[in-house]
């Protein structure tokens, strides 16, 4: 389960999606997010399926590799698809006394973990395709306004930057400690949920005592490098924006354009 976590980790190839600009893939996100949420019928959700298919494709990172990431969230996607099917009213179908499935709850379940699956694919498309030295660039640039509003916008980006780098790190951190605690006769796999909840407690402990190991070894070098914020400092690698990601921006409003025009006339 550890290893099927994808998302904040890099994958390596030489792709379209992987040149563009960072700009481009976080503004492209947000608005494939956004778009999510602008529709309630099936073929909004075609449109959606198309789009994503199409990223993919461009992306060049297997498939298997992005459905390996929806493991770590098969426990919130079922519990989002049973409280919709019981909980929301309509035509029932199934009458198991206190407990209804209702034509609209099965409807709004299959939305709702469509929705909760594009999501998760879509972030991870964008961290898969974008270094996070990248993605600090990107989001720095593109939260730039808020700098006259006296938002600390450096040291966000930086934040996310480093929480992302941290994702994989800790991941591996976790699998060696599981295996070093499993040679040693822990079980995390068997007994009920307190039992399991209680075998944690071994792991917790040095991945904790690890994880501010590292961030006090990463504060340390910082400050080895003089690093003393975003005021003043310059890039090595500016962010200019290409044929390609305009181009990119053409296809995301038609998208966009699209889906608009299937919620409201659907």
């Amino acid at each position: 389960m550890i290893r099927d976590i994808t998302l904040g980790q890099y994958y390596p190839a030489d792709s379209v999606l992987h040149k563009l600009d960072p700009r481009t893939k976080l503004i492209g996100t947000v608005a494939f997010i956004v778009s999510l949420f602008l529709f309630k019928n099936w073929p909004g959700y075609a449109a959606a399926t198309a789009f994503l298919a199409a990223v993919i494709v461009l992306s060049r990172v297997p498939f298997r590799y992005m459905i390996k990431g929806l493991k770590a969230i098969i426990i919130l996607l079922l519990i989002t698809v049973i409280f919709n099917m019981f909980i929301v009213p309509g035509e029932v179908l199934w009458d198991f006394g206190l407990v209804k499935v209702t034509r609209e709850g099965l409807s709004q379940a299959g939305f709702m973990a469509v929705r909760l699956i594009y999501l998760i694919i879509g972030s991870s498309i964008m961290t898969l395709t974008t270094t996070p030295n990248d993605l600090t660039d990107g989001l720095e640039r593109v939260l730039g306004p808020l700098k006259l509003l006296r938002v600390p916008v450096h040291e966000i980006a930086m934040m996310m930057s480093i929480a992302l780098r941290f994702i994989p790190i800790l991941l591996e951190e976790t699998d060696k400690i599981m295996k070093a605690q499993m040679a040693r006769g822990a079980d995390f796999e068997n007994g009920n949920l307190i039992q399991r909840a209680r075998n944690m407690v071994p792991l917790l402990v040095p991945l904790f005592i690890s994880a501010f190991r590292r961030a006090s070894d990463l504060a340390m070098a910082m400050e080895a490098r003089c690093y003393r914020g975003g005021e003043g400092r310059t890039k090595m690698k500016p962010l200019l924006y290409e044929k390609r990601d305009y181009l990119a921006y053409a296809l995301l409003i038609g998208y966009l354009v699209l889906v608009w025009l299937i919620a409201r006339h659907f």
